[in-house]
Formats: C-alpha cells, structure tokens, sequence
C-alpha cells in the first residue's frame, strides 16, 4: 500500500480542482512510465556495453554508424543485434555488401533465419537503397554491412539522407557497420571501434589457442547528446586456433576474467 501524504501535502492536494487532482501521478509512477517509454524507444542491441554508451539501444528512427577495421568486433556486434531482435521474435533486415555474412555461423550463435531477410547488392548505391527499402517495408531493424575497405561504389549524400529519413518516417533502426566513417553528417551516432587485441594460450613455438578478442568502443559524435565515455568490449571465442581468424561468432562477456 501507498503511504499517505503529508499534512501540508494533503492539504495542497485538497485546494485543487478534483479534475487536477486525479490527474496527477506520484513521481515513482511517472518514473516507471518513463523507463518504460525510453524502452519503447530503442531496440536492444544484445551488447549492454553498446546500448549503455547509446543511452538503452539502437534509437528507433535513427542512423547509428559503427566504424572499425578489420578483428575489431564490428560483425560480431551487428549479428549480436540480429540475433537479439529476430530471437525476441522480431523480423530483422540484413543488407550485406561484404561477403563476411555466414549464415550457418550466425545460426549457431542465435540468428533465426527465418525472421531474417538477406539481401547482397553489388554496389553502395544499391546497398543504401535496399535499406532505404527495408525501413519503408517496417522492419524494425535494418543492418547494413559495408564489408572491408574499399567499399564498391560511391554514394551521394542525398541518398544517405534519404535512408535517414525512411528510418525517421517508420521507426526503424538504422545499424551501419562500415570500414570507415562513410555516412558523412546524415548519422545522428558514430561509434568508432578500435581494432581488437588478441587474447590468447600457449607458447609462440607450439598451437596457440585464440581465448578472446578485446576492443574498445568510442563514441564521436551523438547529436543532441555529448559524446559518452568509451567502453571495452570483451569477447570469447572457444576454440579458435591460431590459424583460423576471429570469427563473428563471437559472444560477450561481462570481462576478461570470466574467461
């Protein structure tokens, strides 16, 4: 049960209209209801340290743009995404330029395929406006992966505004993987990724088993928003050797030492 007001609150509460007075909500209730809404307004990545530094999830209606080279994390954490939304039973948009995508693979880590759909343009025009297409069809996620560097194709910036303003018109999430900051002013987020760091077992003269990857997270530029502090990502990859390169199917761990 609720406690009751105060005297001086309850003798306020008493001078007011009674229409004022059902209106109003205790701050706890508005809290919640806030909380709720902020929720509502994201899509979770499935990488905390990620939708921490976004302020609760990829924002629906907005371009988010992760940049990174090569063993940087950059694949794993846009599978993480398609694998939490199409596991919560949500359908997902991947628009994949770069031949990195196995589907396989991100079945294994959770993906479900047949939430997912697939689409491999040639050229970066072709990419932006197979997503511009996804978010005007209602897909609440839409991954685009612009594989390495150099990315085929040029693309004018009418046409990433263009994308920008399909996710802002049907609530999409817009997640940019891209070897270089390519989206010019149109995202409203730029993650930077710093290229990953090796964690591995045994000695340099025998097998050398790969036990993780870890990378750090920047944030260069939010709209409306200083840019939030960096985080470091950790992680796992069980069983790797030394001649297999990180693979996306990589998973999360809260730090190295869970390892």
């Amino acid at each position: 049960m609720s406690q009751p007001p105060p005297v001086a609150l309850a003798e306020l509460l008493a001078t007011l209209p009674e229409e004022v007075r059902h209106a109003l909500r205790p701050g706890s209730q508005l809290r919640r209801a806030r909380s709720a809404e902020q929720r509502a307004e994201h899509i979770p990545s499935g990488v905390e340290a990620l939708d921490r530094l976004l302020g609760g999830g990829l924002p629906r209606g907005e371009l988010v743009e992760v940049t990174g080279r090569g063993s940087c994390g950059r694949l794993a954490t846009l599978l993480e995404a398609l694998r939490a939304v199409t596991a919560g039973g949500e359908p997902a948009a991947l628009v994949d330029l770069g031949p990195c995508f196995d589907p396989q693979g991100a079945e294994e880590l959770g993906v479900v395929l047949e939430r997912l759909l697939w689409l491999r343009p040639r050229r970066l025009p072709e990419a932006l406006s197979a997503a511009e297409t996804a978010a005007a069809a209602g897909f609440p996620l839409v991954a685009v992966e612009l594989g390495q560097p150099p990315v085929p194709g040029r693309a004018p910036l009418a046409a990433w505004l263009r994308l920008a303003r399909s996710a802002a018109d049907h609530r999409a999430a817009v997640l940019v993987s891209s070897p270089y900051h390519a989206s010019g002013c149109v995202a409203a987020t730029v993650v930077r990724a710093g290229r990953g760091r090796g964690r591995w077992v045994g000695t340099p003269a025998g097998p050398r088993l790969l036990l993780g990857l870890d990378t750090h997270l920047e944030v260069t530029r939010r709209r409306g928003h200083r840019p939030a502090a960096g985080a470091t990502l950790s992680f796992a990859v069980p069983g790797a050797l030394l001649t297999c390169p990180p693979t996306p199917t990589l998973r999360e761990v809260p730090d190295a030492a869970a390892l």
